[in-house]
């Protein structure tokens, strides 16, 4: 017969759970999480759910306004562009090349600045000193114009983009790891590490990181908010993806002349630009008001 537990534990949550408890609370953040995971669902599979192909030319839909206005076809829900292709297709497959190219720019950036702020934090003197200088001047540069110097560098093309807005992100990531990290060294508890024998790299690892992860997600979605705008900045002003590609801001551009005529060319892709941009602002700022109540707890 198995014996009852005499003696009761109180149990405490892993860090992650406990920032997921706080995250909760708020409705507002937590609209803005379902309106998150509603775009990373829709980037995934826009090319399977798209009613249309996003390149396709309907020459008999011309300019076709959305379903509501009196003139609109159900067919179209959302309308068509000046050369009949489907807005709500082209919406939908941008979501894949503006939000979703954002989040594989941040998780890039994320693990190489990750890489070298730790080991920059592991360095003393000379070496620091310069890094930290040469961040702050990189840091003291607008990241649009930064990008958009080095687009002209490199030359125009979504793959160009990407990796400037890269080499843009890095830094931040840089930045935030490294100030961490030595903070964290400071503490009782890596002394307590040290005094047992343990390495820096194995102390950075055990120790270290999974007391700064929440930061870095919390920098993360600063910085896809950010890159959001840059790819949607630098393809309207015609460096990013080519036109016939549905990335927001070059339908933005392709639309700007048509906004009298067909004002719907213009909002919708600048009303998913907002909604994603604002999204991802409400999901980072759950998270900082979450770690924020953590350390008061």
């Amino acid at each position: 017969m198995a014996r009852d537990k005499i003696y009761l534990e109180e149990e405490f949550p892993s860090p992650l759970l406990q920032l997921w408890h706080n995250f909760r609370h708020s409705p507002v953040v937590m609209i803005g999480f379902g309106c998150f995971i509603f775009l990373c669902v829709l980037a995934i599979f826009s090319p399977i759910i798209s009613p249309y192909s996003p390149i396709n030319n309907h020459l008999d839909h011309l300019l076709l306004p959305p379903a509501w206005h009196e003139d609109g076809d159900v067919s179209f829900l959302l309308g068509t562009d000046n050369l009949g292709r489907d807005m709500l297709s082209r919406l939908m497959h941008g979501a894949s090349l503006t939000f979703g190219l954002s989040f594989v720019v941040v998780i890039i950036s994320l693990v190489v600045g990750v890489f070298i702020g730790s080991l920059s934090a592991l360095t003393k003197g000379l070496k620091s000193s310069f890094l930290n200088h040469f961040l702050d001047v990189i840091l003291s540069i607008p990241s649009l114009l930064l990008a958009i110097v080095i687009v002209a560098i490199l030359g125009p093309g979504l793959n160009n983009t990407l990796w400037a807005i890269v080499m843009v992100l890095i830094p931040q990531f840089i930045h935030i790891t490294r100030n961490a990290v030595e903070e964290e060294f400071q503490k009782d508890y890596v002394l307590a590490s040290r005094l047992d024998g343990a390495s820096s790299i194995r102390i950075l690892s055990y120790s270290i990181f999974p007391n700064i992860i929440e930061k870095l997600i919390s920098q993360a979605t600063l910085a896809q908010s950010a890159a959001i705008l840059d790819i949607a900045t630098l393809g309207f002003l015609g460096l990013g993806a080519p036109i016939p590609m549905p990335e927001w801001g070059a339908m933005l551009a392709n639309g700007i002349d048509l906004f009298y005529i067909a004002p719907w060319t213009v909002y919708l892709p600048g009303l998913a630009i907002l909604f994603s941009v604002v999204a991802t602002n409400l999901v980072g700022e759950g998270m900082r008001h979450a770690i924020k109540q953590r350390k008061v707890n």
